[in-house]
Protein backbone atom coordinates (compact mmCIF):
# COMPACT_ATOMS: atom_id res chain seq x y z
CA UNK A 1 0.00 0.00 0.00
CA UNK A 2 1.62 3.14 -1.03
CA UNK A 3 1.97 6.42 1.26
CA UNK A 4 -0.04 9.26 0.16
CA UNK A 5 1.46 13.22 0.64
CA UNK A 6 -1.41 14.40 2.16
CA UNK A 7 -5.62 14.93 2.55
CA UNK A 8 -7.77 17.57 2.71
CA UNK A 9 -8.04 18.89 6.25
CA UNK A 10 -11.68 19.07 7.48
CA UNK A 11 -14.64 17.52 5.14
CA UNK A 12 -14.27 16.07 1.82
CA UNK A 13 -14.92 18.24 -0.87
CA UNK A 14 -17.24 17.16 -3.29
CA UNK A 15 -13.76 16.51 -5.87
CA UNK A 16 -12.65 13.68 -3.31
CA UNK A 17 -12.54 10.37 -4.36
CA UNK A 18 -13.41 7.67 -2.13
CA UNK A 19 -10.73 5.91 -0.56
CA UNK A 20 -9.35 2.56 -1.75
CA UNK A 21 -10.70 -0.91 -0.61
CA UNK A 22 -7.48 -1.19 1.01
CA UNK A 23 -6.88 1.91 2.96
CA UNK A 24 -10.94 1.21 4.47
CA UNK A 25 -9.67 -1.98 5.61
CA UNK A 26 -6.47 -1.09 7.36
CA UNK A 27 -8.62 1.50 8.86
CA UNK A 28 -11.34 -1.13 10.10
CA UNK A 29 -8.75 -3.45 11.06
CA UNK A 30 -6.55 -0.95 13.37
CA UNK A 31 -9.52 0.30 14.75
CA UNK A 32 -10.50 -3.19 15.93
CA UNK A 33 -7.02 -4.46 17.38
CA UNK A 34 -6.93 -0.77 18.96
CA UNK A 35 -10.39 -0.95 20.61
CA UNK A 36 -9.93 -5.22 21.25
CA UNK A 37 -7.08 -4.11 23.60
CA UNK A 38 -9.36 -2.72 26.51
CA UNK A 39 -10.90 -6.27 26.62
CA UNK A 40 -7.92 -8.96 26.68
CA UNK A 41 -7.81 -8.96 30.39
CA UNK A 42 -11.23 -9.46 31.04
CA UNK A 43 -11.37 -13.53 30.11
CA UNK A 44 -8.25 -13.97 32.09
CA UNK A 45 -8.39 -12.90 35.33
CA UNK A 46 -8.93 -16.36 36.99
CA UNK A 47 -5.39 -17.46 35.80
CA UNK A 48 -3.86 -14.00 36.00
CA UNK A 49 -5.06 -13.86 40.27
CA UNK A 50 -3.44 -17.59 39.89
CA UNK A 51 -0.43 -17.15 38.50
CA UNK A 52 1.15 -13.92 40.12
CA UNK A 53 -0.42 -14.62 43.99
CA UNK A 54 -2.86 -11.81 43.89
CA UNK A 55 -6.02 -11.43 45.17
CA UNK A 56 -9.22 -11.71 43.00
CA UNK A 57 -9.90 -8.12 44.16
CA UNK A 58 -6.59 -6.92 42.90
CA UNK A 59 -7.05 -8.04 39.66
CA UNK A 60 -10.32 -7.09 39.24
CA UNK A 61 -8.96 -3.39 38.73
CA UNK A 62 -7.00 -4.15 36.00
CA UNK A 63 -10.25 -3.79 33.48
CA UNK A 64 -11.53 -1.23 35.85
CA UNK A 65 -8.35 0.90 35.21
CA UNK A 66 -8.34 0.16 31.01
CA UNK A 67 -11.69 1.85 31.04
CA UNK A 68 -10.46 4.42 33.01
CA UNK A 69 -7.68 5.38 31.02
CA UNK A 70 -10.10 4.79 27.74
CA UNK A 71 -12.04 7.76 29.21
CA UNK A 72 -9.39 9.92 30.27
CA UNK A 73 -7.73 9.33 26.26
CA UNK A 74 -11.33 9.88 24.85
CA UNK A 75 -11.86 13.38 26.93
CA UNK A 76 -8.01 14.67 26.73
CA UNK A 77 -6.49 12.95 23.99
CA UNK A 78 -9.03 12.70 20.98
CA UNK A 79 -9.47 16.13 20.67
CA UNK A 80 -5.78 16.32 19.67
CA UNK A 81 -6.64 15.34 16.57
CA UNK A 82 -8.02 18.55 15.52
CA UNK A 83 -4.85 20.04 16.33
CA UNK A 84 -2.44 18.03 14.69
CA UNK A 85 -1.50 15.31 12.04
CA UNK A 86 -4.00 12.72 12.88
CA UNK A 87 -1.61 10.15 11.17
CA UNK A 88 0.99 11.23 13.91
CA UNK A 89 -0.88 10.49 17.01
CA UNK A 90 -2.14 7.09 15.28
CA UNK A 91 1.00 6.41 14.95
CA UNK A 92 2.65 7.60 18.33
CA UNK A 93 -0.32 5.79 20.16
CA UNK A 94 0.22 2.40 18.10
CA UNK A 95 3.76 2.33 19.66
CA UNK A 96 2.63 3.25 23.24
CA UNK A 97 -0.09 0.44 23.22
CA UNK A 98 2.83 -2.43 21.74
CA UNK A 99 5.04 -1.03 24.45
CA UNK A 100 2.49 -1.13 26.96
CA UNK A 101 0.92 -4.80 26.11
CA UNK A 102 4.73 -6.08 25.78
CA UNK A 103 4.95 -4.76 29.46
CA UNK A 104 1.48 -6.41 30.58
CA UNK A 105 3.21 -9.34 29.10
CA UNK A 106 6.29 -9.01 31.70
CA UNK A 107 4.28 -8.29 34.63
CA UNK A 108 6.06 -9.78 37.53
CA UNK A 109 3.36 -8.62 39.88
CA UNK A 110 -0.47 -7.11 40.17
CA UNK A 111 1.22 -3.81 40.75
CA UNK A 112 2.76 -3.27 37.22
CA UNK A 113 0.07 -5.02 35.57
CA UNK A 114 -2.36 -2.21 36.91
CA UNK A 115 0.00 0.54 35.89
CA UNK A 116 0.44 -0.63 32.19
CA UNK A 117 -3.64 -1.20 31.98
CA UNK A 118 -4.11 2.07 32.40
CA UNK A 119 -1.52 3.04 30.02
CA UNK A 120 -3.05 0.82 27.68
CA UNK A 121 -6.57 2.31 28.23
CA UNK A 122 -5.35 5.97 27.41
CA UNK A 123 -2.88 4.42 23.95
CA UNK A 124 -6.31 2.56 22.83
CA UNK A 125 -7.80 5.46 22.02
CA UNK A 126 -6.14 5.26 18.88
CA UNK A 127 -9.74 3.71 17.43
CA UNK A 128 -11.07 7.31 18.26
CA UNK A 129 -8.20 8.77 15.47
CA UNK A 130 -9.04 6.14 12.96
CA UNK A 131 -12.75 6.93 12.48
CA UNK A 132 -12.78 10.83 12.34
CA UNK A 133 -10.28 9.89 9.91
CA UNK A 134 -12.34 7.81 8.18
CA UNK A 135 -15.04 10.13 8.28
CA UNK A 136 -12.06 12.89 6.50
CA UNK A 137 -11.19 10.56 4.01
CA UNK A 138 -14.33 10.03 2.70
CA UNK A 139 -16.83 11.99 0.28
CA UNK A 140 -20.43 13.37 1.84
CA UNK A 141 -22.08 10.88 -0.29
CA UNK A 142 -20.41 7.75 1.33
CA UNK A 143 -19.01 8.85 4.44
CA UNK A 144 -22.18 6.98 5.93
CA UNK A 145 -20.70 4.01 4.02
CA UNK A 146 -17.15 4.33 4.92
CA UNK A 147 -17.67 4.97 8.40
CA UNK A 148 -19.94 2.06 8.74
CA UNK A 149 -17.33 -0.07 7.42
CA UNK A 150 -14.72 1.20 9.63
CA UNK A 151 -16.99 0.70 12.42
CA UNK A 152 -17.80 -2.84 11.53
CA UNK A 153 -14.02 -3.12 12.28
CA UNK A 154 -14.19 -1.43 15.68
CA UNK A 155 -17.02 -3.52 16.66
CA UNK A 156 -15.86 -6.67 15.68
CA UNK A 157 -12.90 -6.10 17.89
CA UNK A 158 -15.06 -5.29 21.01
CA UNK A 159 -17.19 -8.26 20.42
CA UNK A 160 -14.54 -11.34 19.28
CA UNK A 161 -11.86 -9.91 21.90
CA UNK A 162 -13.04 -11.91 24.87
CA UNK A 163 -13.42 -14.91 22.62
CA UNK A 164 -9.88 -14.74 21.05
CA UNK A 165 -8.47 -13.76 24.40
CA UNK A 166 -9.83 -16.69 26.32
CA UNK A 167 -9.03 -19.66 23.77
CA UNK A 168 -5.38 -18.36 23.81
CA UNK A 169 -4.87 -17.68 27.88
CA UNK A 170 -6.41 -21.10 28.48
CA UNK A 171 -4.12 -23.37 25.48
CA UNK A 172 -0.98 -20.63 25.57
CA UNK A 173 -1.19 -19.09 29.06
CA UNK A 174 -2.08 -15.25 29.51
CA UNK A 175 1.33 -13.74 28.43
CA UNK A 176 0.87 -14.94 25.15
CA UNK A 177 -2.29 -13.28 24.72
CA UNK A 178 -0.68 -10.00 25.35
CA UNK A 179 2.48 -10.63 23.44
CA UNK A 180 0.36 -11.17 20.37
CA UNK A 181 -1.89 -8.27 20.78
CA UNK A 182 1.39 -6.18 20.99
CA UNK A 183 2.32 -7.76 17.98
CA UNK A 184 -0.74 -7.36 15.96
CA UNK A 185 -0.58 -3.31 17.01
CA UNK A 186 2.94 -3.50 15.88
CA UNK A 187 1.85 -4.65 12.15
CA UNK A 188 -1.03 -2.12 12.01
CA UNK A 189 1.81 0.69 13.02
CA UNK A 190 3.95 -0.53 10.28
CA UNK A 191 0.57 -0.73 7.78
CA UNK A 192 -0.30 2.81 8.70
CA UNK A 193 3.19 4.31 8.44
CA UNK A 194 3.37 3.12 5.18
CA UNK A 195 -0.17 3.12 3.96
CA UNK A 196 -1.90 5.91 5.73
CA UNK A 197 -1.94 9.76 4.25
CA UNK A 198 -1.35 13.04 6.63
CA UNK A 199 -4.14 14.83 7.89
CA UNK A 200 -3.29 18.84 7.87
CA UNK A 201 -4.70 20.34 11.52
CA UNK A 202 -7.83 22.10 11.24
CA UNK A 203 -7.65 24.33 14.34
CA UNK A 204 -4.43 26.26 15.32
CA UNK A 205 -6.08 26.38 19.03
CA UNK A 206 -3.69 25.86 21.79
CA UNK A 207 -4.67 22.68 24.32
CA UNK A 208 -6.24 24.77 26.89
CA UNK A 209 -8.27 26.45 24.36
CA UNK A 210 -9.03 23.14 22.30
CA UNK A 211 -10.10 21.45 25.36
CA UNK A 212 -12.22 24.69 26.50
CA UNK A 213 -13.57 25.11 22.86
CA UNK A 214 -15.39 21.15 24.14
CA UNK A 215 -18.37 23.45 25.93
CA UNK A 216 -19.36 25.80 23.12
CA UNK A 217 -19.41 23.37 20.50
CA UNK A 218 -21.90 21.64 23.25
CA UNK A 219 -23.70 24.37 23.69
CA UNK A 220 -24.20 25.69 20.32
CA UNK A 221 -24.98 22.41 18.52
CA UNK A 222 -28.52 20.90 19.55
CA UNK A 223 -27.70 17.61 17.28
CA UNK A 224 -24.21 17.07 19.54
CA UNK A 225 -26.67 17.26 22.32
CA UNK A 226 -29.80 14.62 20.88
CA UNK A 227 -26.88 12.48 19.54
CA UNK A 228 -25.03 12.43 22.74
CA UNK A 229 -28.26 11.99 24.97
CA UNK A 230 -29.94 9.40 22.53
CA UNK A 231 -26.58 6.94 22.37
CA UNK A 232 -25.79 7.28 25.89
CA UNK A 233 -29.60 6.08 26.88
CA UNK A 234 -29.08 3.89 24.12
CA UNK A 235 -25.98 1.92 25.75
CA UNK A 236 -27.80 1.79 29.41
CA UNK A 237 -29.63 -1.17 28.30
CA UNK A 238 -26.80 -2.53 25.77
CA UNK A 239 -24.72 -2.48 29.03
CA UNK A 240 -26.94 -3.46 31.63
CA UNK A 241 -27.92 -6.87 29.27
CA UNK A 242 -23.99 -7.41 28.91
CA UNK A 243 -22.70 -6.65 32.28
CA UNK A 244 -25.52 -9.07 33.76
CA UNK A 245 -25.49 -11.86 30.81
CA UNK A 246 -23.62 -14.55 32.53
CA UNK A 247 -24.75 -14.22 36.15
CA UNK A 248 -28.57 -15.09 34.64
CA UNK A 249 -27.32 -17.90 32.37
CA UNK A 250 -25.41 -19.07 35.74
CA UNK A 251 -28.38 -19.44 37.86
CA UNK A 252 -31.81 -20.55 37.27
CA UNK A 253 -33.08 -22.15 35.14
CA UNK A 254 -30.07 -22.68 32.49
CA UNK A 255 -27.20 -23.11 34.84
CA UNK A 256 -24.67 -22.58 31.61
CA UNK A 257 -21.00 -21.26 32.05
CA UNK A 258 -18.94 -18.27 30.98
CA UNK A 259 -18.82 -19.85 27.32
CA UNK A 260 -22.17 -19.65 26.51
CA UNK A 261 -22.25 -16.44 27.69
CA UNK A 262 -19.16 -15.86 25.50
CA UNK A 263 -21.46 -17.13 22.35
CA UNK A 264 -23.70 -14.46 22.93
CA UNK A 265 -21.30 -12.13 21.84
CA UNK A 266 -20.75 -13.90 18.70
CA UNK A 267 -24.71 -13.37 18.19
CA UNK A 268 -24.33 -9.76 19.04
CA UNK A 269 -21.57 -9.88 15.80
CA UNK A 270 -24.11 -9.73 13.12
CA UNK A 271 -24.96 -6.31 14.32
CA UNK A 272 -21.95 -5.65 14.34
CA UNK A 273 -21.33 -6.78 10.91
CA UNK A 274 -24.62 -4.67 9.35
CA UNK A 275 -23.05 -1.30 10.43
CA UNK A 276 -21.92 -0.61 6.85
CA UNK A 277 -25.70 -1.27 5.93
CA UNK A 278 -26.82 1.12 8.08
CA UNK A 279 -24.04 3.76 6.89
CA UNK A 280 -25.55 3.19 3.10
CA UNK A 281 -29.07 4.11 4.39
CA UNK A 282 -28.05 6.92 5.78
CA UNK A 283 -26.21 8.41 3.08
CA UNK A 284 -29.67 7.97 0.84
CA UNK A 285 -32.46 8.24 3.33
CA UNK A 286 -30.78 10.71 5.70
CA UNK A 287 -28.99 9.66 9.14
CA UNK A 288 -32.64 10.79 11.27
CA UNK A 289 -34.51 8.28 9.45
CA UNK A 290 -31.72 5.49 10.33
CA UNK A 291 -31.54 7.09 13.69
CA UNK A 292 -35.38 6.38 14.45
CA UNK A 293 -35.29 2.97 12.64
CA UNK A 294 -32.87 2.05 15.03
CA UNK A 295 -33.82 3.25 18.11
CA UNK A 296 -37.43 1.31 17.98
CA UNK A 297 -35.68 -1.79 16.93
CA UNK A 298 -33.73 -1.90 20.32
CA UNK A 299 -37.30 -1.18 21.91
CA UNK A 300 -38.68 -3.88 20.36
CA UNK A 301 -36.06 -6.46 20.59
CA UNK A 302 -35.83 -5.74 24.63
CA UNK A 303 -39.69 -5.15 24.68
CA UNK A 304 -40.38 -9.29 23.47
CA UNK A 305 -37.55 -10.47 25.91
CA UNK A 306 -40.47 -9.58 28.62
CA UNK A 307 -42.56 -12.71 27.42
CA UNK A 308 -39.31 -15.16 28.58
CA UNK A 309 -41.25 -16.04 32.05
CA UNK A 310 -44.13 -17.56 29.95
CA UNK A 311 -41.79 -19.55 28.13
CA UNK A 312 -39.76 -23.06 28.46
CA UNK A 313 -35.89 -22.51 29.15
CA UNK A 314 -35.43 -23.48 25.88
CA UNK A 315 -37.43 -21.23 24.02
CA UNK A 316 -36.21 -18.22 26.42
CA UNK A 317 -32.50 -18.86 24.94
CA UNK A 318 -34.02 -18.47 21.73
CA UNK A 319 -35.63 -15.42 22.36
CA UNK A 320 -32.36 -14.07 24.41
CA UNK A 321 -30.15 -14.87 21.02
CA UNK A 322 -32.76 -13.52 18.93
CA UNK A 323 -33.20 -10.53 20.85
CA UNK A 324 -29.53 -9.62 21.02
CA UNK A 325 -29.29 -9.71 17.75
CA UNK A 326 -31.93 -7.24 17.60
CA UNK A 327 -30.75 -4.83 19.91
CA UNK A 328 -27.12 -4.98 18.65
CA UNK A 329 -28.39 -4.46 15.24
CA UNK A 330 -30.20 -1.23 16.60
CA UNK A 331 -27.65 0.31 18.70
CA UNK A 332 -24.56 -0.07 16.15
CA UNK A 333 -26.75 1.34 13.40
CA UNK A 334 -27.82 4.04 15.26
CA UNK A 335 -24.38 4.83 16.22
CA UNK A 336 -23.62 4.80 12.46
CA UNK A 337 -26.13 7.11 12.08
CA UNK A 338 -25.33 9.51 15.07
CA UNK A 339 -21.54 9.45 13.78
CA UNK A 340 -23.01 10.81 10.18
CA UNK A 341 -24.65 13.47 11.77
CA UNK A 342 -22.10 14.68 14.04
CA UNK A 343 -19.60 14.58 11.13
CA UNK A 344 -21.48 16.77 9.17
CA UNK A 345 -22.01 19.43 12.05
CA UNK A 346 -18.31 21.18 11.73
CA UNK A 347 -15.63 19.14 9.95
CA UNK A 348 -13.28 21.44 11.23
CA UNK A 349 -14.16 19.71 15.20
CA UNK A 350 -14.51 16.10 14.20
CA UNK A 351 -12.19 15.02 16.32
CA UNK A 352 -13.60 17.03 19.49
CA UNK A 353 -16.80 16.51 18.11
CA UNK A 354 -16.85 12.55 18.00
CA UNK A 355 -14.98 12.87 21.80
CA UNK A 356 -18.08 14.08 23.00
CA UNK A 357 -20.12 11.43 21.40
CA UNK A 358 -18.57 8.43 22.65
CA UNK A 359 -17.61 9.79 26.65
CA UNK A 360 -21.68 10.05 26.33
CA UNK A 361 -21.78 6.85 25.24
CA UNK A 362 -19.28 5.86 28.18
CA UNK A 363 -20.96 7.50 30.82
CA UNK A 364 -24.27 5.62 29.71
CA UNK A 365 -22.22 2.54 29.68
CA UNK A 366 -20.90 2.77 33.43
CA UNK A 367 -24.14 3.85 34.21
CA UNK A 368 -26.06 0.87 32.78
CA UNK A 369 -23.34 -1.75 34.03
CA UNK A 370 -23.79 -0.09 37.75
CA UNK A 371 -27.47 -0.09 38.07
CA UNK A 372 -27.61 -3.10 35.96
CA UNK A 373 -25.50 -5.14 38.86
CA UNK A 374 -27.94 -3.27 41.48
CA UNK A 375 -31.23 -4.06 39.61
CA UNK A 376 -30.23 -7.78 39.11
CA UNK A 377 -29.46 -8.54 42.88
CA UNK A 378 -32.07 -6.58 44.16
CA UNK A 379 -35.12 -7.84 41.09
CA UNK A 380 -34.05 -10.47 39.27
CA UNK A 381 -33.58 -10.36 35.52
CA UNK A 382 -36.88 -8.72 34.09
CA UNK A 383 -35.63 -5.34 35.74
CA UNK A 384 -33.13 -5.60 33.35
CA UNK A 385 -35.12 -5.79 30.61
CA UNK A 386 -37.50 -3.27 32.43
CA UNK A 387 -34.59 -0.96 32.66
CA UNK A 388 -33.18 -1.67 28.87
CA UNK A 389 -36.81 -0.66 27.47
CA UNK A 390 -37.09 2.61 29.43
CA UNK A 391 -34.07 3.71 28.02
CA UNK A 392 -34.72 2.62 24.66
CA UNK A 393 -38.23 4.38 25.25
CA UNK A 394 -36.18 7.25 26.27
CA UNK A 395 -33.63 7.61 23.26
CA UNK A 396 -36.66 7.31 20.75
CA UNK A 397 -38.76 10.23 22.23
CA UNK A 398 -35.12 12.35 22.08
CA UNK A 399 -35.15 11.12 18.14
CA UNK A 400 -39.09 11.89 17.92
CA UNK A 401 -38.98 15.22 19.67
CA UNK A 402 -40.24 18.26 17.26
CA UNK A 403 -37.22 19.96 15.74
CA UNK A 404 -35.15 17.03 15.84
CA UNK A 405 -34.65 16.77 12.29
CA UNK A 406 -34.17 20.41 12.02
CA UNK A 407 -31.41 20.00 14.83
CA UNK A 408 -29.29 17.77 12.45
Amino acid sequence: MSSIPSTHAAGASPEVKSPSVGLVLLLATGAGLGVASLYYSQPMLGVLSTEIGASARSVGFIPTLTQLGYALGLLLLAPLGDRYDRRTIILVKAAVLCLALLLAGASPSVGMLLATSLVIGLAATMAQDIVPAAATLAPEASRGKTVGTVMTGLLLGILLSRVVSGFVAEHFGWRTMFVAAAGSVALIGLAAWRGLPRFRPTTQLSYGALMGSLLSLWARHGALRRATLAQGLLAVGFSAFWSTLAVMLHGEPFHLGSAAAGAFGLAGAAGALAAPLAGRIADKRGPEVVTRLGTALVLLSFGVMALAPWMQPQAQLGLLVAGAIGFDLGVQATLIAHQTIVYGIEPAARSRLNAMLFVGMFIGMAVGSALGALMLAQWGWMAIVGLAVASAALALVVRLWPGASAAH
